[in-house]
């Protein structure tokens, strides 16, 4: 694995002949070029025709498979692709070479860059900058049906199936980035065996995680207790206003009406029950309905004085 670097200065720092003579679109490219280009060598790219025989007129055709979407759940990846299913071997030791080359070239222009700016040369990273990006872009689509298979068949609890998905796809891109296409092997044993790997260390990272956070918060079960506590104070506030009625006799309330609602009520007593038409009933010397009609009798004169002296504005 060889690797370029780039001056960070070659992109933040743009001379005005840049800014003035490359497009939007251009100038966005050019900055998105990274620091470092890793790439596989090949003794191919150091012949005078590698660019023809890889780029040229006379190149070969590779038919990509494309993966349109990619699914959210497990039941959908059974769905298969209308096309081709896979590159073939030829197909895919050319695309390798095209992507390498193409990282090789980037690399080269890379270090002419850092020694001295040139606006020609930055038009040439441009566009070896999309070639790299298209190879990439091709062998990750070519490839997708890995992350999909090995996905489908691992279950690693409290992750969802559209994250495993995104991890195998990380996982993917940098098998791309390290596979030598020149040993002869199939790029799917190399990338399967790094997806896996990733699943690996997704599964672990989420271990960690519900060590220490063994629950997550869900919204939908947090139950507000506002109801309760306006419930509490406009309780409150009426048996303060009732102390105070009684307190001044604002409900002309005789001492036997006055004696049976304190004691029903226990308005007197904080914390305490109220007694029974039976307990009133012997305190006072009446019967038991007895107290019940003067308790509704003192009542009504109290709803009467609150309706008068706390509603009435």
């Amino acid at each position: 694995m060889n690797t370029a670097t780039k001056n960070n200065e070659a992109t933040d720092t743009l001379p005005p002949s840049f800014t003035e003579t490359l497009t939007d679109e251009q100038l966005g490219t050019y900055r998105r070029i990274p620091d470092q280009m890793d790439y596989v060598d090949n003794p191919l790219f150091s012949t005078a025709k590698a660019e023809q025989r890889l780029f040229g007129d006379g190149a070969m055709d590779v038919d990509v498979p494309v993966w349109t979407s990619c699914a959210d759940d497990v039941v959908d990846v059974s769905k298969a692709p209308k096309r081709k299913t896979s590159l073939t071997d030829e197909e895919e030791v050319e695309l390798f070479l095209r992507h390498n080359y193409a990282c090789y070239r980037l690399g080269k222009l890379i270090k002419a860059q850092n020694r001295r700016r040139s606006l020609g040369r930055a038009r040439q990273m441009i566009h070896w900058f999309k070639r790299v990006m298209r190879t990439r872009a091709a062998l990750a689509s070519a490839n997708m049906a890995l992350v999909l298979a090995m996905a489908k068949r691992t279950r690693i609890p409290n992750v969802e199936f559209s994250e495993l998905v995104s991890e195998g796809n990380m996982a993917l891109l940098r098998s791309i980035e390290k596979f030598d296409v020149a040993r002869g092997f199939k790029f799917s044993t190399y990338a399967c065996r790094a997806i896996l790997k990733g699943f690996n260390r997704l599964a672990t990272k989420t271990g960690r995680y519900r060590q220490y956070f063994p629950t997550e918060y869900d919204p939908a079960m947090e139950r507000s207790d506002y109801d309760e506590k306006k419930h509490e104070m406009q309780r409150d506030d009426s048996v303060q206003s009732l102390r105070d009625i009684i307190s001044q006799n604002r409900a002309r309330l005789t001492e036997t009406e006055q004696l049976i609602v304190m004691e029903r009520f226990a308005l007197g007593r904080d914390g305490e029950k109220g007694r029974t038409l039976a307990q009133v009933g012997k305190m006072v010397g009446l019967t038991n309905e007895r107290v019940r009609q003067i308790q509704n009798h003192a009542l009504d004169k109290l709803r009467s004085a609150l309706d008068t002296h706390y509603l009435v504005a």
